[in-house]
């Protein structure tokens, strides 16, 4: 389960960047600004039906001698990180955030959708439930663009290493109100994951045509006000603090970044931050 969650919480990033527009391409090239060697910066999905990987980025992984991914999903210590950090802070809990009549319809819910009762997980904070009913939400076995690059990576002998940690990323919601996450997730119990799914299928129609700018412009129009409202801690934050980190790695050895797709576009986006850096970031097409 928690590798799962691992491989969902992340489709909550995907999110929300106000945005110019760039090309349509999930793959882009950085150089430039004394970098003795190219790096690739490639968009991902955390949870799909189709795993392939486009011809041009597996070009792209055999040019480069490692891969980063936003964590280091091959780490044998993450679950126990994720574990600590998926508790509420100050004493919360579903109960205190919610009425008795939609604690109910969560604990309904949650008995139906996952087996286990809202009294079991009532310290948890109400992202990561929502977290585990990902795989709900597409008619397949779940997978993930990471999970393939993890194992292209390996096959090529080449490290898979994290541009945040665990605690880094969960700590995200400590910095949304988990009120907010509890409103979300009652929405979500009550109309029984229906408007989950078809955002989930407009999500994943849209990344298949490596349309990045209208990935974003889907999320702002998202009634999730965890992804409408909260674009700072979810992504600006993140991404420039991604930056210093990408310029060193990249800097001392040629690596593919794989991070979400929405990471990506607009003025805060990782495209357009190492551009004013100094850096060159081409599509590849």
């Amino acid at each position: 389960m928690m590798k799962n969650i691992a491989l969902t919480i992340l489709i909550i990033f995907t999110t929300l960047v106000e945005g110019q527009n760039l090309e349509r391409s999930l793959l882009w090239k950085i150089s430039g600004n004394g970098l003795k060697e190219v790096s690739y910066l490639y968009g991902t999905i955390h949870i799909t039906c189709d795993d392939k990987l486009p011809a041009k980025t597996i070009k792209a992984m055999t040019e480069t001698k490692q891969l980063y991914l936003e964590l280091d999903m091959d780490d044998p210590s993450m679950q126990q990180s994720m574990m600590g950090g998926m508790m509420m802070k100050e004493g919360k809990t579903l109960t205190s955030l919610s009425s008795a009549e939609d604690f109910k319809a969560v604990d309904d819910f949650l008995k139906k959708q996952l087996g286990y009762s809202a009294q079991l997980l009532n310290t948890i904070k109400p992202f990561m439930i929502s977290a585990m009913l990902y795989p709900k939400l597409i008619d397949c076995e779940m997978k993930s663009v990471e999970g393939s690059l993890m194992k292209l990576s390996k096959e090529q002998n080449e490290e898979i290493l994290g541009l945040e940690t665990v605690q880094e990323q969960l700590a995200v919601f400590d910095a949304i109100p988990y009120e907010v996450q509890m409103n979300e997730l009652v929405k979500t119990a009550k109309n029984n994951l229906e408007n989950d799914k078809i955002e989930m299928d407009s999500m994943l129609k849209i990344y298949k045509s490596e349309d990045i700018n209208a990935m974003v412009t889907l999320m702002i129009e998202s009634e999730n006000e965890i992804t409408s409202k909260f674009e700072g801690p979810l992504l600006t934050d993140r991404n420039k603090r991604w930056i210093p980190r990408i310029i060193k790695i990249a800097s001392e050895k040629s690596t593919l970044f794989g991070v979400g797709a929405g990471h990506l576009a607009g003025e805060n986006g990782v495209i357009q931050l190492l551009r004013k850096a100094g850096y060159t970031v081409e599509a590849v097409f």
